[in-house]
């Protein structure tokens, strides 16, 4: 456990919920209120923030005609009593479910709870009438009910369906409530709860349990948040309740911007709690990214206008209580091997498509590339292979030339000749030693003289003339050149200025990070996209170290390795994410990667991924390589995008073309972002 603030979840926008399923009592409401209790307190235990309890959880939802009987309103208003009483103790917001009977109408209400006293109460809007729902019977509708309040436990308190509840010591966590069918509306509440400032959205439900009745609600609550920007907490009833003509499941759900969070267990016999840190901070930025979140709310009249925003302290945790939602180490990259599948199934069919409609429109008649023998070069020839293939021309069309330096090994070489030979292109080989010495003397550089020099001059006169050939190529031979750099280096900026990694007449790479790639040309092995032969080079590829090889190996035989330079590209890749595509604080990138690479004999590993390659970094080495990352990308980096050829957006993380996702200045400086981050870690960091 630190104390730290930089280990508090709170510091970074992120806010501990639950999804309660409590054991029911058919019309005890004092057992019912009991029950809720007791799972309060371990909510407390455990850090929870908000908990959300089911639909009418204070008698049970499936009573029928007693839910008119003055009695069981006497003892719902006595075990809520006991409830507000009880949570002046406890710091989760409570979010329960009760039928409260104002101006001769009786209410199916979320009554929100917090540090002893009521702080609002929400009725339910839609009431379902159909099949084995009869709430009319019972219930009014809150529809139009704003301005309200009721008289409860001896005071006023507001009541309506225009109320959000926001915490005023812990920004971002600001909760609204809707009850079960609302939420199957057609114009769902939370949605204007949500243009209305609201971050986390609340479903208190009853709905009970048919086939396949769990997917329709995981996928309107995953819908609901991804369509209202925000998270979204369901709870639904589960054991206890009446199964007189229906059963229940208890599910519990916990989304966010789209995505499932958490999901509990269905049909459990106990009490539980299905819990997640939901990152509202994350929300908020995603707001800023989305412009038709805010024409929405103008469509809408501005909602903040008419809601009413109840105010709390909540009271901040300034320890470490661990992170309880998954942070994947390589977010371009799904763990799911299925979805993984797909995503890179439609990576590398964007990137073919691409390329196909850029060779058409060109009306080349020749696609000219240089081969390393590397990863990026290797995705770039394997990606014009099949383009070639489904425009019909014959693979010689592709020019694929390896270009020998000072400075490359006799491995890369032979695989880049492997590789081409498997192909069927049209493969040839320019020494551009002569060249590059021709040109060092010139310039009478030391190496010339035979200095062992290794300055960034050599090898950019090396990576300069490779590039120059390949035009010139192009030229005379009727081709288009295509580029081979990557998103990663693009970010990173280790990539030379026009030269092929940052220019070309395609830059069919340029959207995929150096971690995708890797794993693409996995999964084009593993599902037969090319011969066996093909596939033995491309495993081969995968295996060598990463390296531009512009500067010879030193006297052990150590080769240039581009990761001891510029840091690990898994960690640089994790970084991009969550700079270009939510614009987090680099303190919170630190705090998320610190629980995502910490310890590497954790779960959540791509099956495919080597064992050589499951590493754990600890916060200094973060902090280290982030510093680099943020100037790198901040401050030396920009120009070089600002001039980027085209090439096609790939993964929804983002891209760094200046007429897509990333627009920044080319003079910038890196000093907000460092600051930000020195300033927030620990000392001893």
């Amino acid at each position: 456990m630190q104390d730290h603030p930089f280990y508090a979840l709170h510091t970074h926008g992120l806010i501990r919920v639950a999804a309660a399923t409590p054991a029911a009592s058919v019309g005890n409401a004092g057992a019912n209120a009991r029950a809720m209790l007791d799972l309060a307190r371990k909510a407390d235990d455990d850090g929870i923030d908000l908990i959300v309890f089911p639909e009418l959880s204070l008698t049970s939802y499936a009573i029928d005609d007693l839910h008119l009987q003055g009695a069981m309103h006497r003892a719902t208003l006595a075990a809520l009593g006991e409830m507000v009483d009880a949570s002046a103790a406890l710091s989760p917001v409570m979010l329960v479910g009760a039928a409260l009977p104002r101006n001769g109408r009786l209410y199916n209400c979320a009554v929100v709870i917090a540090r002893g006293r009521i702080l609002g109460v929400v009725p339910k809007t839609f009431l379902p009438n159909y099949r084995e729902y009869y709430e009319k019977r019972w219930f009014a509708s809150g529809a139009g009910l704003t301005g309200l309040t009721i008289e409860l436990d001896g005071q006023s308190v507001p009541f309506g369906t225009d109320l959000i509840f926001a915490a005023e010591d812990v920004p971002g966590f600001v909760i609204h409530a809707e009850i079960c069918e609302d939420y199957w509306a057609p114009t769902p509440p939370s949605t204007l709860g949500a243009l209305a400032g609201a971050t986390i959205c609340c479903n208190l439900s009853a709905s009970n349990i048919v086939i396949g009745k769990a997917r329709d609600r995981a996928m309107l609550a995953a819908a609901q948040s991804a369509r209202a920007a925000c998270a979204y907490v369901y709870s639904a009833a589960g054991i206890g309740e009446s199964t007189t003509d229906l059963s229940w499941d208890g599910q519990g759900l916990i989304h966010e911007l789209g995505e499932t969070i958490a999901e509990s267990e269905r049909f459990l016999r106990e009490p539980a709690l299905t819990t997640a840190d939901i990152d509202v901070e994350r929300i908020a930025q995603e707001r800023l990214r989305f412009g038709t979140f805010n024409d929405a709310a103008a469509f809408a009249g501005h909602p903040e206008q008419r809601f009413r925003r109840i105010g709390f302290v909540h009271g901040a945790e300034a320890s470490d209580r661990g992170l309880r939602r998954a942070v994947h180490r390589f977010p371009f990259v799904p763990d799911d091997p299925a979805r993984r599948d797909a995503d890179c199934y439609e990576a590398y069919n964007i990137q073919v498509e691409a390329l196909a409609k850029r060779l058409d429109a060109s009306r080349a008649t020749s696609l000219v590339i240089g081969v390393s023998g590397g990863l990026d070069s290797t995705h770039a020839l394997i990606v014009a292979a099949k383009a070639t293939d489904r425009l019909g021309w014959a693979r010689d069309r592709i020019l694929a030339f390896t270009m020998p330096g000072f400075a490359t090994g006799e491995g890369t070489k032979a695989h880049a000749w492997a590789l081409m030979r498997a192909l069927g292109v049209t493969a040839e080989e320019i020494d551009i030693r002569p060249a590059a010495q021709q040109m060092l003397s010139d310039m009478r550089h030391p190496f010339a003289q035979g200095e062992p020099v290794h300055d960034v001059t050599f090898e950019n006169v090396q990576a300069g003339l490779r590039t120059d050939y390949l035009f010139r190529l192009a030229n005379q031979r009727g081709g288009i050149v295509l580029g081979t750099g990557d998103l990663s280096e693009l970010a990173l900026g280790w990539c030379t200025y026009g030269v092929g990694d940052q220019m070309s007449h395609y830059a069919v790479n340029a959207g995929v990070p150096k971690t995708l790639i890797q794993f693409l040309i996995r999964w084009c092995i593993r599902t037969g996209q090319y011969d066996d032969e093909t596939n033995e080079v491309l495993a081969a590829i995968l295996a060598q170290e990463i390296s531009p090889e512009l500067v010879p190996a030193d006297a052990s035989g150590a080769m240039q390795s581009t990761e001891a330079m510029i840091g690990p590209y898994a960690l640089n890749d994790f970084f991009a994410h969550y700079v270009v595509r939510y614009g987090l604080k680099p303190s919170k990138i630190a705090f998320l990667a610190w629980h995502a690479w910490r310890d590497a004999k954790a779960g959540g590993w791509p099956e495919d991924l080597p064992q050589d390659a499951r590493v754990a970094y600890d916060l200094a080495t973060i902090r280290h390589w982030l510093e680099r990352f943020l100037t790198r990308f901040f401050q030396t980096s920009q120009f070089k995008r600002s001039a980027l050829p085209n090439g096609p957006k790939v993964s929804p993380g983002g891209a760094l073309s200046p007429r897509g996702d990333w627009r920044a200045p080319s003079d910038g400086a890196a000093t907000v972002w460092v600051q930000e981050l020195r300033d927030a870690l620990p000392p001893m960091v």
